[in-house]
């Protein structure tokens, strides 16, 4: 029982850090995203795409005592992927990057959505910090226990 017990904490320890881990990579997309929202020119051509992160769980079935042993819990980045919309269209003919109509191709980044995806992220990685002190509290509590 001991063993398992430790595993448990482990176990937690594990997939709040595996949160943490996404929840900062969301932020730095987000960061990616903000700092290129007027970014009219890239090396694929075009203006910047904006980007999110697909998160996938790991997997959590009847086999969970067996994932879980093998450490196979938490969350994972899936992949990135960059955002399918149109670019929006503003009317600056002196933009070097204006078509002939005088409209230049802008990226797809909305400032609100990427604040609102900020606060979300940083919210849930303070959940993911929060977890992971009251596992630690348990942790040193059934330590304190066995003495």
């Amino acid at each position: 029982m001991e063993g398992r017990l430790t595993m448990d904490f482990l176990d937690s320890f594990r997939v709040s850090s595996s949160g943490l881990a996404a929840q900062r990579l969301r932020l730095n997309i987000i960061s990616e995203n903000v700092a290129n929202a007027q970014t009219t020119r890239t090396p694929e051509g075009g203006p910047y795409r904006r980007r999110d992160p697909v998160f996938a769980a790991r997997p959590f079935n009847q086999f969970l005592d067996q994932e879980m042993a093998a450490g196979n819990t938490g969350v994972a980045v899936d992949r990135i992927q960059k955002d399918e919309r149109p670019p929006r269209l503003q009317y600056d003919p002196t933009h070097p990057d204006a078509n002939a109509d005088g409209y230049v191709a802008m990226p797809n980044v909305d400032m609100v959505t990427e604040m609102v995806n900020m606060m979300a992220a940083s919210r849930a990685y303070e959940a993911n910090v929060s977890v992971l002190n009251a596992s630690k509290a348990m942790a040193l509590k059934a330590m304190d226990i066995g003495r």
